[in-house]
């Protein structure tokens, strides 16, 4: 089983009025003022999934600020995921700094079936990761109902691109100090963090964190796939963030990676799995 764990998708009204959304937030018209920048439907993306023999891939859509437009992305979510849901696994958009707001958006995504949060958007949304007022009503939400939540992260160091942001290592740590149990995906490979993990102290307080690959092809070599493999087999989801990188790109590339085949496929899937415990959630009504 291959499953994508970074994907984004965008209403098609959206995608038609572009120009609207670009003046209605900043990040957005960061990522995206550049026509090249795309955007893509559910469909396009069950099309590149089924191009690419891969077998679910994890949604969500843009880290707004605004609420409203989070609700909006989380709604397309939700009814794209009851369309294709052996195919697609959702998660629902809030800003953490939007309190009470935010934590009704979690109650309600998770009655409509998404499975986690994110991905947050710290630099975008107006907080920080490691502020513990802001993120404990978040988190405490997440934990009662069983979702992960999953963090854009950047390098403290490299080159500059659209929507690198702040969030590095040392607020990723922090976090986890603060929140450790709740389970933690990190986007970027953790903007590095997955290397800390090498110094005991930070592994002890790092136990519910997880690192996806998203648009590694950007940020690093690909050796990163051999070394990630040899000291933390279990950690690493396979993710392409798509559309800004195709899966079958993406797979191409990761499968000439030198580790052993049982590490491989659970980088591609099985700790996907076994993090968003697959095999215990039902659908919403309760039906096998």
């Amino acid at each position: 089983m291959i499953i994508d764990f970074h994907t984004h998708i965008t209403a098609p009204e959206i995608i038609a009025r572009r120009d609207e959304y670009l003046v209605r937030d900043a990040w957005f018209r960061d990522l995206y003022s550049d026509p090249k920048a795309r955007l893509s439907s559910a469909e396009n993306l069950i099309s590149a999934m089924d191009d690419a023999a891969v077998d679910q891939a994890v949604v969500f859509g843009f880290g707004w600020r605004d609420m409203a437009l989070c609700q909006r992305d989380n709604d397309y979510v939700i009814e794209s995921v009851a369309r294709y849901p052996d195919r697609l696994i959702g998660l629902g958009i809030v800003n953490p700094a939007s309190g009470a707001e935010a934590v009704r958006e979690i109650e309600r995504c998770a009655a409509g079936g998404l499975c986690g949060v994110g991905e947050l958007m710290p630099d975008g949304q107006g907080y920080r990761l490691d502020d513990e007022r802001t993120m404990a009503p978040i988190v405490e939400a997440a934990i009662a109902h069983d979702l992960v939540l999953l963090t854009h992260c950047s390098e403290p160091v490299g080159h500059l691109y659209p929507g690198k942001g702040t969030v590095t290592p040392d607020s990723v740590i922090r976090f986890a100090r603060l929140f450790p149990d709740v389970t933690l995906v990190c986007a970027h490979w953790g903007g590095g963090t997955i290397f800390y993990e090498l110094m005991p102290e930070v592994a002890r307080v790092m136990r519910n964190v997880y690192y996806d690959t998203a648009a590694s092809l950007y940020l690093y070599q690909d050796d990163i796939f051999s070394l990630a493999a040899r000291w933390a087999p279990g950690k690493v989801l396979f993710a392409t963030d798509y559309p800004l990188i195709t899966p079958k790109r993406f797979i191409r590339r990761l499968s000439t990676a030198r580790m052993p085949t049982a590490t491989r496929r659970r980088m591609l899937g099985g700790n996907a799995w076994r993090v968003l415990k697959l095999g215990e959630r039902r659908p919403v009504d309760g039906k096998a």
